[in-house]
């Protein structure tokens, strides 16, 4: 198969396939696997069960220094189970750390591998980790994958404590809206655990092992798209109890205590967010788990994904900014640039103010300037009469000087007006690379200049790089075809400047190339505003807004400093 190279933008997987010492999706990784050691997981979520469990296979007799294809270098195995194993790699011809899973060409699951490693290649769906490469040579089959090092495992996150509200509510949403997707294109996960899941340092969520890691243990399902939403369910709760919903442990978690049954987040943690706590439960629903206050069950990643978009949408924190304890304002802050220091222990007098005109001299100059006053609002009085009685005299002489169709000509400026164009829907258009933050494009057009989407920090800037990524922006749907004359973009950073461009286009996709596209507008600004006046009058139902240069910001809680930029609030005006 042909590499399907996707860039990484810094981060990556570390293999995908942690060694599970307990039954069901509910074992804990102890780190690198030993040599031999078997996966005793089991079945993985509800309805899934492995077929075909060979057990004695012998992995490879590969070795560190290994080369697959004179290309891949095998530097460390993370993994070795049941007839097969994972290892970090470095790609030589691109330079690049990759992940590989090696298993004999005469495996039982090493076709079934095979097929679905293509099947995720092409999906090509950035909030996965990519599969790059899938090939049989040599008696072997292996499999190629981004490897993500500043990505953090979401096993790695829970062992710190829950996470925060909004990255718990932004984890699901993005994971569901994800698996929604694949699962329309006949991909299932079955093996979605804290171990499967990352954070990169965006921000951003990724999912690992689409379809692979369920082959290369031989798990299948009567009812994957279930399997997967109950799946997610079980990561949101733990994300929101710091606990595993079953009542064994697992992935370093403790689970529900033994016989009193799947209970509510919310009732096992306090202060735990009750939209998402019901969520949870709408999730894992089945057999009459969930409690009566809860609405009907998801079944469905697309079901979740659409329960999560009717509620109330969660903010993220305000960022809050402390002074240091030795912070003080400086003379120029304060106000006294320029003048001398007071001695210590002296009070300073205030300045007295002027004295009143009270002499003699004072009452004459009063009354002189009064005099001048008036007389000066009579002359202009007596000015402004004579100019009306001149026009109404000309008005009677000639008329009432009206064009034809009986409207004044003088009667002022054009009646054109124009007015803010209502925003139906928008999609993140990626011209090259992974998305930037896909779920938060609607906060851009909510009307609260709080929220926002953002792009990642890049260490080169402002401009772009047009071999590795063009650019980034968002593609807006007004429905229907119109005419748009302008567009004002709140901006998060100023600073450096910003370069923004609008392009007419035929859809929400990212398939339709920039060349193709009408440009309608430019502007570059240090601000935090930029308006875009349309040069040609175009109509269009969709408009692309595409940043080719992004000011240097410091880093915040989101993402690390470097050239970003994020709109706040967006608005077209026709």
């Amino acid at each position: 198969m042909a590499e399907r190279s996707t860039a990484a933008v810094g981060v990556a997987d570390n293999s995908g396939d942690e060694p599970l010492t307990a039954k069901a999706d509910q074992s804990t990784s102890d780190g690198v696997a030993q040599d031999r050691e078997r996966d005793t997981d089991g079945e993985e979520a509800q309805g899934s069960k492995v077929n075909d469990v060979p057990g004695k296979h012998s992995p490879p007799e590969l070795h560190s220094g290994h080369k697959l294809a004179r290309r891949y270098r095998l530097e460390e195995c993370v993994t070795r189970l049941d007839g097969f194993s994972s290892w970090r790699a470095v790609d030589e011809k691109l330079r690049r750390a990759v992940g590989v899973h090696i298993l004999p060409a005469d495996h039982a699951r090493a076709r079934s591998v095979l097929a679905a490693a293509r099947s995720a290649a092409l999906l090509g769906d950035p909030r996965f980790v990519q599969v790059l490469d899938a090939v049989e040579e040599n008696d072997l089959v292996y499999v190629v994958h981004e490897w993500l090092p500043d990505a953090t495992e979401l096993t790695a996150l829970l062992a710190s404590g829950p996470l925060e509200v909004y990255d718990a509510y932004q984890m699901v949403s993005q994971l569901s809206q994800a698996m929604a997707a694949a699962h329309r294109e006949g991909l299932a996960h079955l093996r979605l655990n804290p171990s499967s899941v990352l954070r990169a340092s965006t921000g951003q969520w990724r999912i690992r092992g689409l379809a692979v890691n369920a082959a290369l243990r031989g798990i299948t399902s009567d009812t994957p798209q279930r399997a997967d939403t109950e799946a997610i369910g079980a990561l949101l709760y733990a994300a929101l109890t710091e606990r595993w919903p079953y009542e064994d442990d697992a992935y370093g978690l403790s689970g529900l205590p033994k016989g009193v049954g799947l209970i509510a987040p919310d009732q096992v943690r306090a202060g735990v967010h009750r939209g998402l706590s019901e969520l949870a439960m709408r999730a894992l629903a089945n057999d009459g788990a969930t409690a009566s206050r809860h609405e009907s069950a998801c079944t469905t990643p697309e079901e979740l994904a659409k329960a999560i978009s009717e509620m109330p949408r969660i903010r993220p924190p305000e960022p809050s900014f402390t002074a240091p304890p030795d912070y003080q304002r400086t003379t120029y802050q304060q106000g006294t640039y320029g003048r001398p220091a007071p001695h210590p222990g002296l009070t300073q007098p205030l300045p007295a103010p002027p004295p009143p005109l009270q002499s003699r001299t004072g009452r004459a100059l009063k009354w002189a300037v009064s005099a001048l006053l008036i007389a000066a609002l009579g002359l202009g009085s007596w000015q402004l009469a004579d100019t009306l009685l001149e026009r109404g005299d000309k008005s009677n002489d000639t008329g009432t000087n009206q064009t034809s169709d009986g409207n004044d000509k003088n009667s002022g400026k054009s009646d054109t007006k124009t007015e803010t164009l209502k925003i139906e829907a928008a999609q993140e258009y990626v011209a090259k690379g992974s998305a930037q933050h896909p779920g938060d494009v609607d906060k851009t057009y909510d009307g609260d200049s709080s929220t926002y989407w953002r792009t990642a920090s890049y260490k080169d800037g402002p401009d772009m790089n047009p071999s590795y990524k063009p650019g980034v922006g968002i593609v807006y749907d007004f429905g229907s075809a119109q005419k748009v004359s302008a567009a004002s973009i709140g901006l998060l950073f100023g600073g450096d400047h910003t370069t923004v461009t609008l392009y007419a286009t035929d859809s929400l996709s990212s398939s339709v190339p920039l060349t193709s596209m009408t440009k309608l507008g430019s502007v570059t600004t240090t601000g935090t505003t930029a308006k875009v006046s349309v040069s040609k009058s175009v109509k269009s139902r969709y408009v692309l807004v595409w940043f080719t240069a992004l000011p240097y910001a410091q880093g915040d809680t989101y993402s690390e400093a470097g050239y970003k930029q994020a709109i706040t609030d967006l608005k077209f005006t026709g």
